[in-house]
């Protein structure tokens, strides 16, 4: 495929879209629900609980009114029936190795921190399919450090303080992703499974793509190379996305002696730092990563409903929890969002697995996972992996009609069939429309109309945020401004309240808060002046947007076959201006101080003192081509006569405020606002307040407290 094709949105009409995100807009017509556990005459089930570690967590310390928690780490076994309809699902579960009863094994990781005594517990469980292999529960627990073996954390003052554990919650992770990295602590989880072979036990081998930036001096291939011939391979080059990519003769690389990995020639190059490779060539034995959903589920299940494994070991939770909610950062989500699309939050009993789902920065999309040769670590951003099956149709919860194949179909249909819909909250950054078209889980594909909620879900935008955590507004890394430190902690712990009552008490949660087309808060990145965001100086604005085309995977894509891989052009292109037909996607309009307008406005951005971007460029050479997750912030001049002085057209802190009296009192309704509105509990109100009286108490700050003001800080 020719990669020059792969485009930014330069233009603001939706016919004229180009660049980058592969769409598929082509459901695969899999099956439903998954497998019960606790039935010892079940064809599929989990078989073995492995327990290798079971201490006491956190140095003994008794949390009030709950005591001491428990660390419980081992394995699980578990068995897939690959004629069940239940996991039929799978892509080449039919051509994975079977055991002497039929069944398709797998085992993984898990880890789990509990009440030592369940009775004074919550009786409900926070699940969290960890993110790479690591864990990534801090932010919303209020917690840091020990990430992958939080039992080791002893700081009584963060514990009594944590979200999850002083409420009695137990914590759940397991193994699920087979390119899960390790590290030191030695609880990265992990997950072992089938390879798929031919019926005569000789490998299957296919089309493989690899998309390389910044691999060091050689390359780890996911699956191993059918053969060393070079000649059956292609490597590519280029410095830009938009560069057209230069083939790499076979003497300018090489693969090791297995098959396993490339590097370059002559011996001790290293691949260019931010530059993109690209490698197509025909690999072997493709891992049956679709297993990863079923094992989610059985552990899952097993542990909500089951008392003792095939060889009587008890289930640790047996009998005790009442509710499971997920809470996941990124990659973990996109994976749930296949999960229910595919029917897997319902065991082989229709019993539901998951209650409730708090996704942050999924970005509704899918994942690259139930696919031959899949890879499942992708996350397509702005100069990142393009061309992996990350999004397909249908791209929200909510039905909808592609106008492309003219399928209809929502992401719930399948567990409103059996009534195992988990309620739902989509939580999502102002990067996840720049970069993942976002706006497609609300909007409808045709690019018209706003979506109407699913009755179980809720979507709410972090105003302005950037992918992830906060970042750092005193440093640029690769970044032309400095980092954007907003922090979506205090949303996403009121809004998992909000999921708890939604799903214990039937209390509905806060209304969903996106911008829409019929409000003209949702907008196409060009004109800037459409768009909103102002002209400030030393600030490059390019409308750099993700784009979702329809793809042509081939023949067999419906049974998880790639036959084309990397995609081509589904239909004939035209100028080349486009890969295929386009799914309209849009970003938030922004007021005019750069700030998205719709959305959930943290404090920081209701009262700001600067302009917060959910997108950012790099710098230097590669500046047009993103600085991916990454967001911005651009202070705003402390007085008039400075902004003048460089032509800034956003309001000083001076001529906003006035005065300390006058940010206090702003800072202070917009807090209670957000409390009142259920989108910050009354516990983070203090610390919200503190942090932001803190940015004005600096040197050189135009709101310096006068002494008659200073009586407001000693309150």
């Amino acid at each position: 495929m020719n990669s020059k094709k792969m485009r930014q949105i330069h233009t603001d009409t939706p016919s004229g879209f180009r660049r980058s995100l592969v769409s598929l807009g082509v459901a695969c017509a899999f099956g439903a629900t998954a497998s019960m556990l606790v039935a010892p005459d079940a064809d599929a089930r989990l078989t073995k609980i492995q327990i290798l570690t079971r201490t006491t967590a956190f140095g003994g310390f008794s949390f009030a009114g709950i005591g001491t928690y428990e660390k419980i780490y081992g394995k699980y076994f578990g068995e897939l029936s690959p004629t069940d309809g239940h996991n039929s699902v799978i892509a080449d579960i039919a051509l994975a190795p079977r055991n002497a009863a039929g069944n398709v094994e797998y085992s993984a990781d898990f880890y789990i921190l509990k009440p030592t005594d369940l009775s004074k517990g919550a009786h409900k469980a926070m699940y969290e399919p960890p993110n790479r292999g690591g864990k990534t529960y801090n932010t919303l627990n209020r917690t840091s450090g020990n990430t992958n073996d939080p039992a080791l954390i002893t700081d009584g003052t963060m514990l009594a303080q944590s979200f999850l554990w002083a409420r009695g919650y137990t914590t759940m992770w397991t193994g699920w992703d087979f390119a899960a990295g390790t590290d030191n602590s030695g609880f990265v989880s992990t997950i072992a499974l089938p390879v798929a072979h031919n019926a005569d036990g000789s490998s299957i081998t296919g089309p493989a793509y690899e998309y390389i930036v910044s691999p060091g001096a050689s390359y780890a291939l996911n699956y191993a190379a059918a053969t060393t011939d070079q000649t059956k391979a292609t490597l590519t080059h280029r410095v830009h996305l938009d560069d057209a990519p230069v083939v790499v003769p076979t003497t300018g690389w090489a693969y090791n002696a297995a098959g396993t990995s490339i590097s370059l020639l002559p011996a001790g190059t290293s691949f260019t730092a931010n530059d993109v490779y690209e490698f197509t060539y025909t690999a072997k034995d493709p891992t049956v990563n679709g297993v990863g959903f079923a094992a989610i589920r059985d552990f899952n299940s097993f542990m909500r409903y089951g008392l003792a494994d095939d060889v009587g070991t008890p289930n640790p939770m047996a009998g005790d929890i009442t509710r499971i909610y997920t809470e996941i950062s990124s990659q973990p989500g996109r994976m749930l969002n296949d999960f229910v699309n595919l029917g897997f939050n319902g065991d082989e009993k229709n019993k539901l697995v998951f209650d409730g789902l708090m996704q942050w920065v999924a970005a509704f999309d899918g994942i690259d996972m139930n696919y031959r040769f899949s890879q499942p670590g992708r996350t397509e951003r702005n100069r990142q992996d393009h061309l992996y099956a990350e999004a397909n149709f249908p791209f929200a919860q909510a039905s909808m009609t592609d106008p492309i194949s003219g399928k209809t179909a929502g992401r719930y249909d399948r567990c409103a069939a059996t009534n195992t819909c988990p309620f739902g909250m989509e939580i999502y950054s102002a990067n996840e429309y720049w970069v993942k078209a976002g706006s497609l889980g609300h909007t409808d594909p045709t690019g018209t109309v706003d979506l109407p909620d699913h009755p179980k879900t809720r979507n709410y935008l972090v105003s302005s945020h950037q992918h992830g955590g906060a970042g750092n507004a005193s440093s640029k890394g690769l970044c032309q401004q400095f980092g954007n430190p907003l922090n979506s902690a205090p949303i996403q712990r009121a809004l998992f309240i909000a999921l708890d009552q939604w799903a214990d008490q039937g209390i509905a949660p806060p209304p969903s808060q996106v911008p829409k087309l019929s409000d003209g808060t949702l907008v196409p990145p060009l004109p800037q002046s459409g768009q909103g965001f102002p002209n400030i100086p030393g600030v490059t604005y390019t409308g750099l947007k993700s784009t979702r085309y329809l793809l042509n995977w081939g023949p067999r894509f419906a049974q998880g076959i790639k036959d084309n891989n990397p995609p081509t052009a589904l239909v004939p292109l035209e100028n080349n201006a486009a890969i295929g037909p386009i799914y309209p996607s849009f970003v938030p309009k922004t007021d005019a101080d750069g700030n998205d307008i719709a959305g959930i406005r943290l404090p920081d951005v209701t009262v700001p003192l600067a302009t917060y971007a959910g997108w950012s460029l790099r710098s230097g050479a590669w500046a047009n081509d993103g600085c991916e997750g990454s967001g911005q912030s651009v202070p705003f001049a402390q007085t008039k006569d400075a902004r003048t002085a460089t032509g800034d057209p956003r309001l000083s802190v001076q001529e906003r405020y006035g005065s300390f009296t006058g940010y206090y009192f702003t800072l202070l309704f917009a807090i209670n606002d957000m409390v009142g509105r259920r989108y910050m509990l009354p516990e983070d109100a203090p610390a919200a307040f503190n942090t932001g009286l803190a940015k004005v108490l600096v040197p050189g700050s135009a709101l310096i407290p006068k002494a008659h003001e200073l009586l407001l800080l000693e309150e």
